[in-house]
Formats: structure tokens, C-alpha cells, sequence
């Protein structure tokens, strides 16, 4: 065993993968009707954290012998054997058992049993079920990712509305773009360990094809919030661009250049960052 550091265990709670749900939950929580205690909701927002963190701590105890297969994953903290595979289920038990308790007590029972609900469905239906047996494992899986706005919402306010529902489905939508762009130029490594991504079974073209497809909805459901009256002008416009130039980079992966995937996934980050970010903005100044 390789000696472990504080930043071993911080890496096993996949941050730079958890840091958007977490944002799009602060997001969700911020445009929410009504008010709560700052303390309150502090540790809400901390046990959504813990929570999304906890998911990922599953994902990586599950899938470490994957990782230790993959060049993009192999120098994780399990794989490289700085943290036992055992060491890391129990803190990834912990933390996502933690975070459910404490924000129902902190906040509210429905809110956490989406947590959970959350945590189970990433950890367990699509990291052990979906990924490795069906091309679609994204797709559904993307479930999962979709939710953490909604439960944002729910901390703050038990009115649920069409903002929560198109946010949930702005990021469904999205998640196929985002991971096919990943596994567009990974797609030698899934291969290697077997993981059924689709463009290991369809091919890299009919897999760009769909995810120009899932673009098209993605900035549907984006325009929406601004149709159904949710947000502005100010926001129609932003959103415009960004779903616009997401529309030409992966009509470019699609029809001239499959190497341009790495740029799209790094894009698709940063347009539902900016995007989130303009419903904020736009709340701000408009409402």
C-alpha cells in the first residue's frame, strides 16, 4: 500500500465531476420561492455536498479495477492503492447515510429522500446496473445528475413549479452530449475494459448524430424557461448564444471533425456553468 493523504480522500470524492451538481443544486436553492435560516441553509447546502461526494466515493470503490485498466483513471487513490477498496466503501457509505439523516433534520424529509434517492440511483442503478450492460447507461443514468437543482429547490420551498421540472430536464438532456464527447475520444479505453459506450458499439459518427440530436432538445428546454415567461429577455439572449455555438460545435464533431470532441466536452461544461449562472443573474436583476 501507497501512503495516503488528506488529498487522496478529497479525490475519491470525485470533485471536479460533483462541483456542477453542487452548483446547479445552489442554483436551484437560490431561485426557489420563500426564505430559510442561514444556518439552515448552510448545512443543507453542505449535506447535498457530502451527499454528491458520497456518490462518488461508490462510483470510484465499484469501478476500481476499471480505473486501474484506463490511462485516464488508473493513478486514482484506490487503483494506485493509497486507499483500500474496504476503506473507501465505508466512507462512502458514511457520508451519503450522513448527509441524508442530517438534512432531514436540517431541512426537510422530502428533500432528503430525493438525496437518497439520488445517491441510490447513481451509485447503484447506474454505476452497477446501466454502465456496464446497455449503450444507454448515460442516458438514463443521467437521471441522477438531473435531480440535484430539484432537491436545491425542494431545501428552500415545498411549491414546486416549471422551473425545477425544465431545470431537471435542461441537464437530462445535456448529459448525453456531455459524456459521448468524453467517450468520444476515450473510446479506445472503454473498449479495453468492455463499458458498452456508444461509440464502441455504433461507431464515433451515428454517436455524434445522437448527440446533436440531444443538443437540439437541450437548447429547447433551455429557450423554454424563457417562453413559458420563467426568464427574460436578458436571458433569452444569453441563452441563445450559448445553446447556439453548443448547436455548431457539435454539428462540427458530427459532420467534419471527430477530434473536436475533447473541445465539446470542455464546452458542455462550460455552457451549463454560464447558463445556470444567467438564470441567476437574470433572477437578480429581473425578478
Amino acid at each position: 500500500m501507497v501512503a495516503s493523504t488528506l488529498k487522496d480522500y478529497f479525490s475519491l470524492l470525485k470533485p471536479s465531476v460533483m462541483s456542477l451538481a453542487i452548483f446547479t443544486a445552489f442554483c436551484g436553492f437560490l431561485l426557489a420561492p420563500g426564505k430559510i435560516h442561514f444556518v439552515e441553509a448552510v448545512i443543507s447546502l453542505c449535506c447535498v455536498a457530502v451527499g454528491a461526494g458520497g456518490a462518488g466515493v461508490l462510483n470510484m470503490w465499484y469501478e476500481w479495477d476499471l480505473d486501474a485498466q484506463m490511462s485516464r483513471t488508473k493513478k486514482r487513490p484506490i487503483p494506485r492503492q493509497a486507499i483500500d477498496p474496504k476503506e473507501a466503501l465505508a466512507l462512502g457509505l458514511t457520508l451519503s447515510g450522513f448527509s441524508v439523516v442530517l438534512l432531514g433534520l436540517a431541512s426537510n424529509y422530502f428533500a432528503a429522500f430525493l438525496l437518497a434517492f439520488t445517491i441510490f440511483f447513481y451509485g447503484v442503478v447506474y454505476t452497477m446496473c446501466l454502465k456496464p450492460r446497455t449503450p444507454q447507461n448515460i442516458v438514463i443514468g443521467g437521471i441522477a445528475g438531473a435531480f440535484p437543482p430539484v432537491i436545491g429547490w425542494l431545501i428552500v420551498s415545498s411549491e414546486f413549479s416549471w422551473t425545477p421540472t425544465l431545470m431537471f430536464f435542461l441537464i437530462f438532456f445535456w448529459t448525453p452530449v456531455h459524456f459521448w464527447a468524453l467517450a468520444l475520444y476515450q473510446v479506445d479505453e472503454y473498449s479495453k475494459v468492455n463499458i458498452p459506450m456508444l461509440p464502441t458499439l455504433v461507431g464515433k459518427k451515428k454517436t455524434a448524430e445522437h448527440m446533436f440530436i440531444y443538443a437540439i432538445a437541450t437548447v429547447f428546454v433551455s429557450l423554454l424557461l424563457f417562453f413559458m415567461e420563467l426568464f427574460s429577455f436578458f436571458y433569452f439572449l444569453g441563452a441563445l448564444v450559448l445553446g447556439g455555438y453548443l448547436l455548431i460545435k457539435t454539428w462540427r464533431v458530427w459532420k467534419k471533425d471527430l477530434q473536436e470532441s475533447s473541445k465539446l466536452f470542455v464546452y458542455t461544461i462550460l455552457y451549463l456553468f454560464l447558463l445556470f449562472l444567467l438564470m441567476l443573474v437574470d433572477h437578480w436583476l429581473f425578478y
